[in-house]
């Protein structure tokens, strides 16, 4: 199976540790992505302004790319790119006035969007078209003695209409884990956000946030938060040296994409999974646990 896939700025730099475990994993599926040719950035944030098309151009210039190569799906990984492109794609589809006004434009494209590329998440492919028991059926490695939190975030659940599971209780990452043979604990805190772009200017808060959600998945007794959000990992994983100095009791998590869980399940080559570039090293954990 060959899909269009759209990476986004984040996964060129800082998250290619998800870019290339996620590369490797479709690979062992089945799967090979096809980058998109000319795609530019999904403008990071979506503009709830129903009257701010300018902002909605970026997005929707990308699923024109989509339209050029005859194809009529788009995966994504980072989760703020798939809200940003399925929120302003649904919008188009809703709209005939301002989707016209948007293909006015750009009247330099050479074919106008109509709403008609489907917009969908890796998460998406791995639940409803490649299966869990499938996935399962590529384990190589048990996970005896070790338990992750699942973290979802806010940008594949909200708002309602774009979400790829239930806004309250999502289940999806645990039905994962659970084909690859993986405990996760029940943790009240998956679906909180992690404080998102006020990393920028409100490092603080962030740090609180940072503090709250790893702190209380180690009390659970979790080995590791693994969410599927390049901005999420930034600010669980990278943040937490500003919580060590603000709280000198805390001690940090590792903190992985699923992803790379998947890669170590089917037994990759752990150069694939990038672990490199997580900024606090799994791998003293993950030898530890007997899974390197």
């Amino acid at each position: 199976m060959k899909l269009s896939y759209y990476p986004g700025c984040t996964l060129k730099t800082n998250a290619k540790n998800f870019e290339d475990s996620a590369i490797a994993v479709l690979k062992t599926l089945g799967v090979e992505l096809v980058e998109l040719p000319r795609w530019n950035c999904c403008g990071t944030v979506y503009s709830l302004a129903s009257d701010d098309l300018i902002h909605k151009l970026a997005p929707i210039r990308n699923l024109i790319r989509v339209k050029e190569q005859g194809e009529d799906r788009l995966v994504t990984l980072c989760a703020m790119c798939y809200n940003t492109l399925k929120r302003a794609n649904i919008f188009v589809k809703k709209d005939k006035e301002s989707r016209d006004k948007m293909n006015d434009l750009m009247d330099r494209e050479k074919i106008n969007y109509e709403g008609d590329v489907k917009v969908f998440h890796i998460l998406e492919l791995l639940r409803d078209e490649i299966g869990f028991d499938e996935i399962g059926k590529k384990v190589k490695r048990k996970f005896n003695g070790f338990k992750v939190a699942p973290y979802y975030g806010c940008l594949l659940l909200r708002p309602e209409e774009a979400g790829i599971d239930d806004m309250e209780n999502p289940t999806l990452l645990e039905n994962l884990f659970n084909s690859l043979g993986v405990e996760t604990v029940d943790f009240p805190y998956k679906n909180e956000c992690c404080g998102a772009y006020q990393t920028v200017n409100k490092v603080d808060l962030v740090v609180q946030r940072t503090y709250t959600i790893i702190n209380y998945a180690k009390k659970l007794g979790a080995d590791m938060v693994v969410t599927s959000c390049p901005l999420c990992e930034f600010n669980l994983d990278r943040r937490q040296e500003e919580v060590k100095k603000k709280f000198p009791d805390f001690e940090g998590l590792p903190v992985l994409y699923f992803t790379q869980i998947m890669g170590l399940a089917f037994g990759l080559d752990k150069k694939s999974l990038r672990f490199d570039l997580n900024y606090i090293n799994p791998e003293p954990l993950l030898k530890d646990k007997k899974l390197l």
